[in-house]
C-alpha cells in the first residue's frame, strides 16, 4: 500500500545568539555536533523526513543563524510558521530574561495558533547551570508553551524535541478542524503538573514528569508514546538532565 504525500510543517528557530539554535539543527537533520566558531549570519533552512502514527511529515526548518544579533528578524522569517524552537541557554541568564520578547514576536508574527517548545539548551554543562529546570517549567506553564532541556553536544532531547513538537501540531491542526469548540490550544495546555509511574509507560525508562492537559493529544518521545484518553493526562515527557 502506498503512502500518503507528506504533509509540510514549517519550523522556526528563535533565541538570542549563542544559545545553539545552528547546533540543535545540525543534530536533528545529520545527528553531529560541531562546536561554533562564532555567530554566522546568514538564515539557514533544514528539511528532514519524520512519521508521526504513520503520517509522513516533511519539516522545512528556518534559523535565523545571526540575524538576531542585530534584531532584524522580519515578518518573511515567521510567516507561515506552524510551530517554533525557543531556545534559551541554561548557563547564561540574560537568554532567559530575554524569552519574553522572543516570544511576544512569535505570537504577533506567526499567529496565535503557532505550537512553541520552549528549550533549556546546553543541559550538559549542568555544573554551569544559571537556569534551573524549574525556572524553565514554570515559564512554559505561564505562557502556555511545552518544555524541554536538550544537548546539542550529547544530543539528548533534541530529536524528541522536534518530533513532540510536531505531533502536537498535528493535533493541534486536526482539533481545530473537528472541534471549533474544544479548548485544546497551544495557550490551554499547560494547567497543571502530574509525578508520573514510570510503569505507565508502554516503554522507555526515564520518563519522569509529565507537563500539561489535552482530551486527545498523542505526543511521541524518543521511546515510548503517550495516549491522552482523558482530562487529566501525559502530554509531554520530560528527560531531566
Amino acid at each position: 500500500m502506498a503512502m500518503p504525500p507528506p504533509s509540510t510543517l514549517k519550523y522556526i528557530i528563535i533565541g538570542d545568539t549563542g544559545v545553539g539554535k545552528s547546533s540543535l539543527l545540525l543534530q536533528f537533520k545529520e545527528k553531529r555536533f560541531q562546536p561554533a566558531n562564532g555567530s554566522t549570519t546568514n538564515v539557514e533552512f533544514a528539511a528532514k523526513m519524520i512519521t508521526i502514527n504513520d503520517e509522513p511529515i516533511k519539516l522545512k526548518i528556518w534559523d535565523t543563524v545571526g540575524l538576531e544579533t542585530f534584531r532584524s528578524i522580519t515578518r518573511s522569517y515567521y510567516r507561515d510558521s506552524a510551530g517554533a524552537l525557543l531556545v534559551y541557554d541554561i548557563t547564561r541568564r540574560e537568554t532567559f530574561n530575554h524569552l519574553g520578547s522572543w516570544l511576544e514576536d512569535a505570537r504577533e508574527h506567526a499567529g496565535a495558533n503557532v505550537t512553541i517548545m520552549l528549550i533549556g539548551n546546553k543541559c550538559d554543562l549542568a555544573r554551569r547551570r544559571a537556569v534551573n529546570t524549574e525556572e524553565g517549567e514554570q515559564f512554559a506553564e505561564e505562557h502556555g508553551l511545552f518544555f524541554m532541556e536538550t544537548s546539542a553536544k550529547t544530543a539528548r532531547n533534541v530529536e524528541a524535541a522536534f518530533i513532540n513538537t510536531a505531533a502536537a501540531i498535528r493535533e493541534n491542526i486536526e482539533d481545530r478542524g473537528s472541534d471549533a469548540s474544544d479548548e485544546c490550544s497551544p495557550c490551554s495546555f499547560m494547567q497543571e503538573k502530574w509525578d508520573l509511574n514510570q510503569s505507565s509507560f508502554q516503554s522507555g525508562g526515564g520518563f519522569q514528569r509529565g507537563v500539561g492537559r489535552c482530551p486527545r493529544l498523542t505526543l511521541v518521545a524518543a521511546a515510548a508514546e503517550s495516549y491522552c484518553k482523558s482530562n487529566k493526562v501525559l502530554l509531554l515527557t520530560l528527560f531531566p538532565c
